[in-house]
């Protein structure tokens, strides 16, 4: 997977040194890797079941849990099912065109992901500061609207990055030192001008992350403030209960985000860049069923009784 050309040419492929280049390391990643890949579809795949079959749970809440269990299951696929592969064929290699292919769905689950968290902020919002209104407002059409919003509005960042990225020459080394596809990666390996790249990430990037993440702040302080005002010690427990597993998740996903794009660039190497980034594309779509799962009891007797019955279907 060589350049064609001189000088300015297009390179048909590039080689992803993964996490490690020791045998043993890799080997021990490989199975680390598979085994967070699989904990991540059962569990998302359990919660989705659960949903589905269980008509209490027929509500917005878990309307927009589904959906984040269905993006996590296919965030972490794009990510780590291409890098089992190339394990197991011994090939790190991949083609110019599913590189760009991998990277436009990374970011438009990555969007996703923030996207949805911040509907199901603003889901929780209603549910504690206007409780009375809150069938009529979050109506069932309203709920698909958010989602097929987010969808939209996810694509439109992945398809620009994409493009752009597909316009650009590599012209020396064709390694990109990441496990997949990522932006920065590529533009470091491109000779030609990354100005606009770079303005696009800035820009558009910033801005559609840190938009939901205000989005967030702000529902959690009306909340707070709703919740205060609640006399009893019990009814305040009771009200922010039905937040905490939406809140654990945004401080998992944002955490790690924070410990990547916004410490000093002098803390940063490629190694500790490369663990956090591991935090919030694997290990995060991974935790967010147990999350769940562990904190609400409805949840819980909805996969007690999905589990039985599967149990009593196979006797």
């Amino acid at each position: 997977m060589h350049m064609r050309g001189e000088n300015q040419s297009s390179v048909s492929g590039f080689l992803l040194l993964g996490l490690s280049r020791q045998p043993q390391q890799q080997q021990l990643l490989f199975v680390l890797f598979l085994s967070m890949y699989l904990a991540t579809v059962l569990g998302n795949v359990l919660i989705l079941l659960a949903i589905s079959t269980d008509s209490r749970l027929h509500t917005p809440m878990y309307f927009f849990l589904s959906n984040l269990s269905f993006v996590d299951v296919c965030f972490s696929s794009t990510i780590v099912l291409k890098m089992l592969q190339n394990h197991v064929v011994g090939s790190q290699a991949i083609f110019f065109s599913a590189c760009l292919t991998q990277l436009y769905f990374v970011i438009v689950f990555a969007y996703m992901d923030n996207f949805l968290l911040a509907v199901m902020s603003y889901d929780r919002f209603v549910a504690v500061c206007h409780p009375l209104h809150y069938t009529t407002k979050m109506t069932p059409q309203l709920c698909v609207l958010f989602v097929a919003g987010c969808l939209v509005i996810a694509n439109l960042p992945a398809l620009l990055h994409t493009l752009l990225t597909a316009q650009l020459s590599f012209c020396a080394d064709n390694t990109i030192a990441h496990f997949f596809c990522d932006v920065l990666p590529l533009l470091k390996l491109s000779c030609s001008d990354t100005y606009i790249n770079d303005m696009l990430i800035l820009l558009v990037a910033g801005l559609l992350m840190i938009a939901p993440f205000i989005c967030i702040l702000i529902s959690y302080i009306f909340i707070a403030c709703a919740v205060l005002r609640v006399p009893s010690t019990k009814g305040k427990w009771k009200a922010f209960s039905t937040c905490g597993s939406h809140l654990a998740v945004v401080s998992l996903f944002y955490g790690t985000i924070i410990a990547v794009y916004f410490n000093p660039s002098s803390t940063h190497s490629a190694e500790t860049d490369t663990a956090a980034t591991v935090l919030y594309t694997v290990v995060t779509s991974m935790m967010n069923p147990f999350i769940y799962s562990l904190r609400n009891k409805d949840l819980k007797g909805a996969l007690r009784t999905l589990i039985g019955r599967k149990r009593f279907s196979t006797r």
